[in-house]
């Protein structure tokens, strides 16, 4: 597969003058980065990394750029969806994206007759959108859980995988849904989804595609997903199954008097049911900060996967089916024609009237930030599974390097994903670049970051307890006040090694709902909380996420 044209704010034959506020900015940090024309369209080959000046210490990392994707998001090949391929892709260019996958739903009519349709749409949107990098994709219904992205790097076999995925191992097509019939179908549901990981995995080594990926969708929306499925499915496949959703789409479901009086953001409105797992609290299933759960609880799900010294990359994205405000309608079926046999809803036509929806548009107000070296879609896909991931709400910030270093190295050190190597005692610094947000995000409000919160964890290996959910030695340790920074800045963290191996990751927010974390103010002082249900003004309440960066402490 050929790389790309390169996107305006990474061509120099586009002039600074034809770029908005943000793709100036977006330059800028290309050119600090080392990456710009040539070089960005290169990668590595152009511009290879400075490595540590000692061997078995330090690290190594590459000069990175960052692309702006978003992973979930739906058209007319999705049997409740709306949108053409051409409304996402304007919506998404408008709104800055560089990348998106469509990650269509999983039912006999797309895998009959929708994916194949959809892929000849998915060659005209490249042709006629050269500065995108448009993936086709599968939204999965895993055995005994809930959604997973599936996607593959584009090629000859991109469709017919999805295809063979989709009837050989999808839990609504084979009926292998949780909870259907006792606990040996519970166990044969939760095998087979184990054993669909490892065949994707097969086909990446067999090279019938270039690369595939996946990642668990808003995984706490109803609480089936437990914690030994997750390890599960990561460990069948780490280099396949990477990540989950750390904020789930439908960021508007709770914009007031919009939806109703018991409206949650991200629609995560159950309670647990007899398909739920039984540890997780009635409190896992809401949104904090527009997060979930797993993610936002500071010591929770997610920090106990990553205790373990084991990367899982999280992501945002805004599963678009139904935008706010909106008012087109699915247009009318033929006659004798529906999703079944056509795996298409016909075209949608507009109305004067705003429509029911939840949604943004594609990089309206959720970004996943995927560091790469070069630009083209195996680079994203690369960037992913290294964990090089930050993701913001809102459009709060514009930039974000990360960067870990020895204090006795010179060189670069490692960033978001990575592992550095130190001894016990040592003294290590995190370096913390921020650009602050350039220009009005689509609300019309300019976003001001008010705080930048370290993280901090210990790495204690694999859990005994595949079920626990929690990281009793993480919490938040170090909370940096940078209300009223403008422009770009670094923030400078003095570390010290201790005796156990670590990680450190960032979170931060514009600082205007706070309160202790959901294991207490010792933990998390100053952590996302829910919004009351039916007022939840997502542009109001906005944060931003790193990925960790794993510290492996070395004897004497």
């Amino acid at each position: 597969m050929t790389e790309q044209q390169l996107p305006a704010w990474a061509d120099p034959s586009v002039s600074p003058a034809r770029l908005d506020a943000q793709g100036v900015s977006r330059r800028g940090l290309l050119r600090r980065a080392g990456l710009f024309g040539a070089a960005f369209a290169l990668g590595s080959a152009a511009t290879p990394a400075l490595a540590s000046p000692r061997g078995g210490f330090g690290g190594e990392d590459p000069r990175l750029a960052y692309l702006v994707g978003d992973h979930h998001v739906h058209s007319v090949y999705s049997h409740d969806a709306k949108y053409t391929f051409s409304q996402q892709a304007r919506a998404a260019a408008k709104y800055g994206l560089d990348w998106m996958v469509f990650n269509e739903h999983s039912n006999f009519g797309h895998a009959y007759h929708g994916a194949k349709l959809e892929h000849a749409e998915i060659l005209k949107a490249r042709a006629q959108n050269p500065r995108q990098l448009i993936f086709q994709g599968l939204e999965w219904y895993i055995p005994a859980a809930e959604h997973c992205t599936v996607f593959a790097a584009p090629g000859p076999h991109e469709t017919d995988l999805l295809t063979q995925f989709e009837l050989a191992y999808d839990g609504k097509l084979l009926g292998y849904t949780e909870g259907s019939a006792g606990a040996a179908d519970t166990a044969r549901n939760e095998a087979h989804a184990v054993k669909a990981i490892k065949w994707l995995a097969e086909q990446r080594r067999s090279g019938y595609v270039d690369d595939v990926l996946v990642l668990a969708n808003h995984p706490l929306r109803l609480g089936i997903d437990s914690p030994h499925e997750m390890r599960n499915w990561r460990d069948a496949a780490p280099e396949i199954m990477v990540g989950m959703e750390g904020a789930p789409g439908a960021q508007g479901a709770a914009i007031p008097g919009w939806r109703g009086s018991t409206s949650v953001r991200g629609e995560y409105e159950n309670k647990p049911t007899a398909q739920s797992w039984a540890g997780y609290p009635a409190d896992a299933f809401l949104t904090y900060g527009g997060f979930d759960w797993a993610t936002a609880t500071v010591g929770g799900l997610w920090d106990s996967m990553l205790a373990e010294g084991r990367l899982f990359t999280i992501t945002t994205n805004s599963d678009n089916h139904r935008t706010v405000f909106d008012t087109w309608k699915n247009g009318d079926w033929p006659a004798g024609q529906n999703f079944d046999n056509t795996g298409k809803l016909p075209d949608p036509v507009n109305t004067d009237t705003p429509q029911p929806g939840s949604d943004f548009w594609p990089g309206e107000f959720s970004r996943t930030h995927v560091g790469v070296t070069r630009y083209g879609y195996r680079a994203v896909m690369a960037g992913l599974r290294a964990g090089r991931v930050w993701l913001d709400h809102g459009h709060l910030l514009d930039g974000l390097d990360v960067r870990l270093k020895r204090d006795c190295d010179a060189g670069r050190g490692v960033t978001l994903g990575g592992r550095l190597r130190v001894r016990k005692g040592e003294r290590i610094s995190l370096y913390v670049t921020v650009t602050t947000a350039s220009r009005p995000n689509p609300q019309g409000i300019l976003p001001e970051l008010a705080h930048v919160d370290v993280i901090r964890g210990a790495v204690r290996g694999p859990v005994a307890d595949r079920d626990t959910w929690r990281a009793p030695d993480t919490r938040v340790v170090q909370t940096r006040d940078v209300s009223g920074r403008k422009g770009t800045y670094t923030l400078r963290v003095p570390l010290t090694a201790g005796d156990e191996s670590f990680y450190v990751r960032l979170r931060g927010s514009d600082g205007n709902r706070h309160g202790a974390g959901y294991l207490g103010a010792a933990v998390d002082p100053n952590g996302p909380v829910p919004h009351e249900p039916g007022n939840g003004d997502p542009w109001a309440d906005t944060w931003f996420y790193s990925n960790p960066i794993f510290v492996d402490v070395a004897g004497d």
